[in-house]
């Protein structure tokens, strides 16, 4: 399946077809869905892992990127796919490559996921000492760093909507913890909850520095965006921030610890390494799903629905956990679905105005 970015986000497109409206949208749904699944599905496993026993911080950093192989899968399929095309038109088509990216845009993967390693790691490491509603609102500011890292490497244009949106997605993340008071966990002390609030607030800060980052990959590398290309992408950079955290576990010897703490979880052995493995999965929904957003759209919608899936986590949280659903989850929820909204319709009326522009030329005097 090889789809072209916008001509908007990727300057070296203009000789390469662009996708129609209907594949983009379906595009678009897709990766909104592999979001929607890792941002909801990867934080419940993980809080399931910590609540059930699990200790090893530097394990639960390398599932969030550990799942890459599983790329393999679609990057087989569309490679059959062309060499069945190719054969079906063997005089209109050239050699089939294995692969498309270039040693240039491989270095940059490479370095865009060993940043992603070490935010995983800051992730998990933060998460062990604080409750999800305050990991949840750290998280949330990711959208703010997003938009001014957006705005500074991308040159990311605001609208009225999009400004509004973002700020009910940060009053809804402010909503969210306001209801933390004395919640420091029995079990953690003082300097740690400390600790893992700071750690926390550096992932949001450069988890909203990555995103750009990879937008501007994108518009700097040269040669014709496919989606088949950004799997690719995507399969390199999980590589490098699977092996940043695997050196964590080599030398925390986390690998060997596994067995020992299988044994001890409390849900029994078997269900240990089924949250470890679906973990890996959910995790490579979210990142597939959030590179895919920015190919298909741009970096602030991205980092829209990530702050968007927050307050639904917590929703899923009461339902699966028994947790109790406060009154100021419940407005968070109702900013973050506002904000949503108010995004869309901004898109919207973009879309509209374009079109009520470009109608005149179009007609015959």
């Amino acid at each position: 399946m090889e789809v072209e970015g916008q001509n908007s986000n990727h300057q070296n497109q203009d000789a390469a077809p662009q996708m129609s409206k209907g594949l983009r949208r379906a595009l678009i749904v897709l990766n909104c869905v592999l979001m929607a699944l890792g941002n909801t599905g990867s934080p419940l496993l993980l809080r399931l892992y910590y609540r059930s026993g699990g200790k090893r911080q530097w394990l639960s950093s390398w599932l969030e990127t550990a799942g890459w192989p599983f790329i393999f899968v679609p990057l087989l399929i569309t490679y059959l796919h062309r060499r069945r095309r190719c054969r079906l038109r063997p005089g209109n088509c050239h050699p089939t490559k294995l692969f498309f990216i270039t040693p240039r845009l491989f270095l940059a993967c490479a370095f865009i996921g060993l940043i992603t390693g070490f935010d995983d790691f800051l992730y998990a490491y933060g998460l062990s000492f604080l409750p999800v509603s305050t990991s949840s609102l750290l998280i949330s500011t990711q959208l703010a760093f997003t938009a001014f890292f957006a705005f500074l490497i991308v040159k990311q244009k605001f609208t009225p909507y999009s400004i509004n949106s973002v700020a009910l997605l940060t009053v809804g993340a402010v909503v969210l913890g306001l209801h933390v008071s004395s919640d420091r966990p029995d079990n953690v002390t003082r300097g740690q909850y400390h600790l893992g609030f700071i750690l926390t607030l550096g992932a949001a800060a450069l988890y909203g520095l990555i995103l750009p980052l990879v937008e501007l990959m994108y518009s700097k590398s040269k040669q014709a965006i496919t989606y088949t290309l950004v799997m690719e992408m995507q399969l390199v950079m999980g590589f490098f921030a699977t092996a940043f955290c695997t050196v964590g576990m080599l030398v925390n010897k986390d690998f060997q610890a596994i067995p020992r703490e299988a044994r001890h979880f409390e849900l029994g052995e078997f269900r240990y390494y089924v949250v470890l493995v679906w973990s890996a999965v959910f995790w490579q929904f979210f990142f597939l799903g959030t590179v895919g957003i920015i190919f298909c759209v741009n970096t602030l919608l991205a980092g829209i629905l990530i702050a968007l899936f927050i307050p639904v986590t917590e929703v899923l949280g009461v339902v699966f956990f028994k947790e109790n659903f406060s009154s100021e989850k419940g407005i968070a929820l109702v900013l973050s679905l506002w904000g949503l909204a108010s995004y869309s319709y901004g898109e919207y009326r973009q879309e509209k105005d374009k079109k009520d522009k470009a109608a005149p030329s179009n007609q015959v005097a």
